[in-house]
């Protein structure tokens, strides 16, 4: 959709995101704890997860059936060494805001990061460069002031597939989801120390995503924590 074409829309587009959000009831983030450590053999590896409501977990129960519970068994499948990991993570927070999530978290070092982030760019319209900039300010703070060697973004779902919202608000978002994953993948193909996730065969349909029909239910969140372990086991272990 052209930029006129979406200023043309603007007043529905407006009128449709309103009627989305009453619409949709407020789910809280999983309950779990949000530390803990893994037993295993060799060094342990060390991971911080930061993110938004789909690192908080959402859209189920417990943190158990979420991202970080997903992501750990698989890590912990696919290698044995013992795991310390941390989630820093709040509902709502957009690229830009990421950073103060690391504020509470001065001297807590990690090997590797795992951010999820974006679908709250693209709901407050970040455009492209500003989400980079964020983006370079996270991997940067994180390298430099959490020891990590590498950060592995995971990309914007298919926002064209989420069951809230209706056409054609559901294209816009959607096609401004593709933007800025491309910008995305450009960006994190120049750098040695972040890298963008490759997930495939992600369905949003009303069976695999939370009851509001915007955050993912427990078959995405597995599919996400699975995919994010085989990239942090195969390429950066």
């Amino acid at each position: 959709m052209t930029t006129l074409a979406k200023i043309a829309l603007g007043p529905l587009l407006l009128a449709q995101a309103r009627l989305a959000r009453r619409r949709a009831p407020v789910l809280p983030e999983a309950d779990g704890e949000r530390e803990g450590r893994i037993a295993g053999t060799g060094v342990p590896l060390s991971l911080l997860i930061v993110g938004d409501s789909s690192a908080a977990g959402v859209g189920v129960a417990t943190q158990d059936r979420a991202f970080t519970g997903f992501l750990l068994r698989a890590l912990r499948a696919q290698s044995d060494r013992a795991i310390h990991w941390r989630l820093a993570a709040k509902s709502g927070v957009n690229s830009e805001a990421a950073l103060a999530l690391l504020d509470p978290l001065d001297g807590w070092r990690a090997e590797i990061a795992v951010v999820v982030l974006g679908v709250n760019d693209v709901i407050d319209q970040l455009p492209p460069h500003r989400v980079l900039i964020a983006r370079e300010a996270l991997a940067a703070r994180l390298r430099d002031r959490h020891g990590v060697r590498h950060t592995a973004f995971t990309p914007l779902p298919p926002m064209h597939e989420f069951p809230l919202l209706p056409h054609p608000l559901r294209a816009v978002v959607g096609r401004d989801a593709q933007r800025l994953n491309a910008a995305l993948a450009a960006w994190a193909r120049r750098r040695d120390d972040a890298s963008l996730v490759p997930i495939d065969g992600l369905r949003l349909g009303p069976e695999s995503m939370a009851a509001d029909g915007f955050h993912p239910g427990e078959p995405v969140y597995r599919v996400c924590g699975e995919a994010v372990a085989r990239h942090i086991a195969t390429r950066l272990l």
